[in-house]
């Protein structure tokens, strides 16, 4: 039998010969291998066969993981064709609510997980087992000992193998509906008198049982959907909690009007807050573990017209370690920003609206030119995640320890790198200049639009046009795109209309597959899963230097930049369109039309 053996028809060209399992229960395999699969029910070409080879022969890693990461293919594509080539059917949809309970019980989750498989269903008196890996074969005999009887494998993904184990062992624990349940009216009643002494809230702990229950569950619901944010807002006649993933609000539930107090007290003491404090606004932080993975959460309370309102901000730390590969940099916009951040000195801006990922690509930079011989120094606010290796620093105006003050005490501690959490004020944009003159490489964002109003933004603070254009060396403006669903993502041929929208000839679409969002149970009917960086990288040139110090105006600067090539953040956006990442509805939402078109 094998062992934890990874998908071997990812990892080799060559056919598939072990037929034992599927031959004994009547199963029908392809003498193929999995490349010939793809290239005859795919859109696959020879050539793009080749050079995934390539790059399987020199990452070491498996066929179908290189054809995934060269787009050419999807991952249920590569599904799919593995399911043709061994025999084992294939789904890509995992229903938790279908899943019977007495199966799950008889699988302990921990060896679920390690397995990546879950059991879904009765069928011809066999159990048919979600499995990513079908050649497991010694997991498979273990779950014929447990369930007595004979087991068949489908092959589905890892992602929906584990979305559907937490969303099946979750059910053990009790639901949403199920915690509220047990928010009674007696139960309210009760902790609503015990509200008005704010030791009571302390000791009750019997009381306070479902509203612990409440809170852990909107934790554990958040990081299972991969939520940024959990919103607990009172309005006049109900509470309101809504979870914003991939930079959309969604409505998740509505707890009892009467157990308001209770369940933001609640929240405020595992944030170590003053719950006695409901006039002026607070800010904590929450460190709990979920499913092994470490959180860290930024709580903020503001007092409104019907209560404190609520929200926490969610920093998975076992994602800190970004690469500038994972943000959504490639190509030349990779190449060029990676020059950037080796240069010795000089100011680089990320820019972009808040929310757009700008502290995150900042993260991304540093940690890849973290090294033992480079000293980087950071003042943020608030520091997001702590960088092993970097020295970071917090803004606090209470004592008056403002980013111009911060950055002052930085040039005096001998960095090589400076990271400035924002650039706000005339001052602090002077002192970035000066630090970057006399030889340290700064690393800043800006609130603009794209990336050549940075420098008549700079200008418009009060900051001389001379200082801007001899210390900047680049600008990165960013949005974040939500990407489509790889599991129910449909491809389709684009209306006009909607190429006329984007500025797109029907000829650039010519062989390209085009995708728009359809929904499913993976990624909670909204059609998308993940979001990705769209960049717009300008490099200073002799001409826009010129161009800066006379003061020109943004659009002028931009069709200076255009002309040596870079690409804007909607004809980025395009880019990533044609390559099946993302839809036309998200590009059209997040860039604006070009003004400059050269």
């Amino acid at each position: 039998m094998m062992k934890d053996v990874a998908l071997p028809l990812l990892n080799s060209e060559a056919p598939f010969i072990a037929r034992t399992e599927p031959e004994r229960e009547g199963i029908q395999m392809e003498d193929k291998s999995l490349g010939q699969i793809l290239l005859e029910h795919t859109h696959l070409t020879p050539q793009q066969l080749e050079e995934a080879l390539v790059v399987q022969r020199e990452k070491g890693c498996q066929l179908g993981e290189a054809l995934v990461s060269l787009r050419y293919v999807r991952l249920e594509d590569v599904l799919k064709s593995l399911s043709i080539q061994m025999g084992f059917p294939y789904t890509n949809e995992i229903v938790p609510d279908d899943v019977p309970a007495d199966l799950i019980n008889q699988v302990p989750i921990n060896y679920a997980k390690k397995n990546e498989l879950i059991p879904i269903k009765r069928e011809d008196g066999h159990v048919v087992v979600a499995i990513a890996d079908p050649l497991n074969h010694t997991a498979l005999d273990d779950l014929n000992l447990i369930f007595d009887t004979a087991v068949r494998p489908m092959i589905a993904s890892s992602q929906q193998i584990m979305d559907a184990i937490n969303a099946c062992y979750n059910r053990q624990a009790g639901a949403d509906q199920a915690v509220m349940s047990d928010l009674s009216e007696d139960n309210l009643d009760m902790m609503a008198q015990e509200l008005e002494e704010v030791q009571d809230l302390l000791d009750a702990t019997d009381d306070e049982a479902p509203i612990i229950r409440l809170v852990n569950q909107l934790l554990f619901r958040a990081v299972k959907q991969k939520a940024s944010d959990i919103h607990i807002e009172p309005f006049e006649k109900e509470l309101m909690v809504r979870f914003r993933i991939d930079g959309v609000l969604y409505d998740i539930m509505h707890p009892p009007k009467k157990a308001q107090n209770s369940i933001l007290s609640r929240v405020k003491i595992m944030a170590n807050l003053n719950i006695a404090e409901k006039r002026l606004p607070q800010d904590g932080r929450i460190r709990i573990k979920i499913a092994g993975k470490d959180i860290d959460i930024r709580v903020s309370t503001l007092p409104t017209s019907f209560g404190e309102s609520i929200v926490m901000r969610l920093l998975d730390r076992s994602k800190v370690l970004l690469t500038l590969d994972t943000v959504g940099f490639e190509g030349n916009n990779l190449k060029v920003f990676r020059e950037l951040i080796h240069k010795s000195h000089g100011i680089i801006l990320v820019t972009g609206p808040t929310g757009s990922g700008k502290t995150t690509t900042l993260y991304a930079a540093i940690t890849e030119i973290n090294s033992p011989d480079v000293k980087i120094i950071t003042v943020e606010d608030p520091v997001e995640y702590q960088l092993p290796g970097i020295n970071q620093t917090q803004v606090n105006a209470k004592i008056d320890m403002t980013f111009a003050n911060g950055l002052r005490a930085i040039l005096r501690q001998d960095p090589d790198v400076v990271m400035i959490g924002e650039i706000r004020d005339k001052e602090t944009a002077e002192i970035a200049i000066q630090a970057s003159l006399t030889g340290h490489l700064v690393l800043s964002t800006l609130h603009t639009n794209d990336s050549a109003s940075s420098a008549t933004r700079l200008i418009d603070m009060g900051v001389e046009p001379f200082l801007i254009s001899s210390s900047l060396v680049g600008i990165i403006a960013q949005r974040l795109v939500r990407t489509v669903c790889q599991t129910c993502a449909e491809s389709y041929d684009p209306s006009d209309y909607e190429l006329e929208q984007l500025g797109v000839d029907r000829d650039q679409t010519a062989g390209q597959r085009i995708y728009r969002a359809k929904g499913c149970h993976a990624c909670m009917e909204t059609g998308y899963a993940g979001r990705t960086g769209v960049h717009e990288v300008l490099v200073m040139s002799d001409e826009i230097r010129g161009l800066i110090t006379k003061s020109t105006d943004a659009i002028t600067i931009k069709k200076a930049a255009m002309r040596q090539g870079m690409l804007t953040l909607r004809e980025a956006g395009i880019k990533l369109i044609l390559e099946g990442k993302t839809t036309i509805d998200e590009v059209l939402a997040i860039t604006q039309e070009d003004v400059a078109r050269v």
